[in-house]
């Protein structure tokens, strides 16, 4: 576990956990988790490509981890930046190279402190207040809009033999399409950013019950990450959990001293890939 205080009086506490799965080879997750700056990124293209496209994200990324307060334009030049590093990268056998990305910075408007999160792909960032978890992020996946469509129920994307295929990816489309968010950044609030392969293995509920029940966010991250493997583990996995423990001059500053309380076979890089990727590297659409 990592406590830190930013310049702007915001007061952090985190947890992270990584593990390459039951059942791959390669853990081709990376994450950056620092003072302002927490991504995770979930490569794909398959043997060493993934590992690379993951890690250059996340390279890409580091720079924010310097600064206090992050703007949103530094944030979109950084995943622009991230785009076209993995959008370089020479695959092997010309299968080409993505990753998706997900995760949060310390950012402000009008003089107060935000989260501002940014998502591409079908990594995952949660937000939990209040004793409810929401999930923030908005899954780039074709089964999502499936979803968004009224084809099929959450629970039923949540099987469907297709729910591995994204729709957007750093470096297989043609441009950068992420969406961001801004959250108040509030004492007492917790952050859960994770890949694919923690919510492959555990429903929403289960993941609640674990943030609820483990104040301690590297506690928090190692337990998703062990009932993930025991689930299954069927892909990579990886878990930040960021706890604001203190933002100073807020009304809830001194008020939270801890977080929150109150067999389907591992699919191929082609199942993984973006579709537009797909289609240029002889994939099936």
């Amino acid at each position: 576990m990592v406590n830190a205080a930013t310049g702007r009086g915001v007061h952090l506490r985190w947890g992270a956990a990584t593990h390459r799965g039951a059942r791959r080879v390669l853990n081709e997750d990376s994450y950056l988790a620092s003072a302002s700056a927490f991504f995770v990124a979930d490569g794909m293209g398959g043997h060493e490509a993934g590992e690379v496209a993951s890690a250059m994200a996340i390279d890409a990324m580091r720079p924010l981890s310097w600064m206090e307060v992050v703007p949103a334009d530094d944030l979109r030049d950084r995943v622009a930046v991230a785009h076209a590093d993995v959008a370089g990268i020479q695959a092997p056998e010309g299968r080409g190279a993505g990753t998706t990305l997900t995760g949060v910075v310390v950012s402000e408007q009008d003089g107060r402190p935000y989260w501002l999160v940014a998502n591409v792909g079908d990594s995952r960032t949660y937000h939990l207040a209040d004793g409810a978890l929401e999930q923030v992020s908005v899954d780039h996946s074709e089964v999502q809009e499936l979803v968004d469509a009224g084809a099929l129920t959450p629970q039923e994307a949540a099987h469907h033999p297709r729910r591995h295929v994204v729709t957007r990816a750093l470096g297989a489309t043609a441009r950068p399409d992420a969406d961001y968010w801004y959250l108040p950044l509030q004492a007492g609030g917790r952050l859960l950013v994770c890949s694919d392969g923690l919510t492959t293995e555990l429903d929403d509920d289960r993941i609640a019950e674990v943030l609820l029940g483990r104040p301690d966010p590297q506690d928090a991250a190692d337990a998703l990450v062990a009932d993930a493997l025991a689930a299954g583990g069927r892909d990579n996995i990886t878990v930040l959990v960021i706890d604001a423990v203190g933002v100073d001059g807020s009304d809830d500053a001194d008020d939270a001293a801890t977080a929150p309380r109150a067999s389907t076979p591992s699919v191929s890089w082609e199942d993984t890939l973006p579709r537009e990727a797909r289609a240029t590297t002889g994939g099936v659409a």
